[in-house]
């Protein structure tokens, strides 16, 4: 079953020379599948992950998520379905300061209206199973990088959603939390099938990933399937990106 795709997506930025972002991408991400999209700056792989994420709107082309076309919804309908079907993961984790790790998790089901009882029920579950229980009480300029970005995951699977976004997810933490992060992502895509596609410039992270989608010139240039050894996945990600000017971390 797929959960997303994309058919003849295409983004052009109209100026006073149009600039094409994105042409003629096509592909599908089946139900439980984890799939990076990688390439050189400029490439494209930001632009997309926007098109399916609907923060932008494509030229041509459509996306089809959970049967739907987001981009043919009005304003309300689209509200609901970012907070229903995706959850986002952001580079600077996009957390409220003000509130407690517990208040940043329950947040998006508090817009929908979920009873209390049942919202109590889901975050303790979901700060459990990432190892966070500890930790809801507390402010986020309390708690570490890592921790943080543990906290965004937890309020971006709180829903249920049936697609997972992250862009750069590890890219403010250090080595030893983007380990810790890539291995609760690749925890949640085996252990709860979830369909997560995430946009990363780092060979390293994109290697927990099952399959690799390289974006080049605004078209889709190559695609890298894992053959179950993640090192030498991480070999053919590095050796791929190479060729294409791309700036591979070493093998670790």
């Amino acid at each position: 079953m797929s959960i997303l795709t994309t058919k003849h997506l295409g983004k052009i930025y109209e100026g006073k020379v149009p600039y094409t972002a994105l042409s003629d991408i096509n592909f599908s991400i089946e139900k439980g599948e984890f799939v990076a999209i990688m390439g050189p700056s400029g490439s494209g792989k930001s632009t997309l992950l926007n098109v399916v994420s609907t923060i932008d709107h494509p030229t041509s082309g459509n996306v089809s998520i959970d049967g739907q076309d987001p981009h043919k919804m009005n304003d309300d309908e689209l509200a609901h379905f970012r907070r229903s079907t995706l959850g986002f993961v952001f580079q600077d984790f996009n957390l409220i300061h003000t509130l407690t790790v517990g208040e940043n998790i329950i947040l998006p089901l508090t817009l929908e209206g979920i009873h209390v009882p049942e919202i109590k029920k889901r975050t303790e579950e979901v700060a459990k199973m990432l190892g966070i229980e500890q930790l809801l009480s507390k402010r986020i300029f309390e708690i570490s990088g890592g921790q943080a970005q543990r906290t965004a995951v937890a309020r971006a699977v709180v829903t249920n959603p049936s697609l997972l976004l992250a862009d750069e997810p590890t890219g403010n933490l250090d080595s030893k939390a983007t380990k810790d992060v890539m291995e609760l992502f690749q925890m949640l895509n085996e252990t709860q099938n979830a369909t997560i596609l995430m946009v990363t410039h780092d060979s390293f992270v994109a290697s927990y990933c099952k399959r690799v989608l390289i974006i080049k010139d605004g078209q889709l240039y190559q695609e890298i399937v894992s053959g179950g050894n993640r090192r030498a996945f991480q070999q053919e990600i590095v050796d791929a990106m190479s060729l294409l000017g791309g700036e591979p971390r070493d093998i670790i």
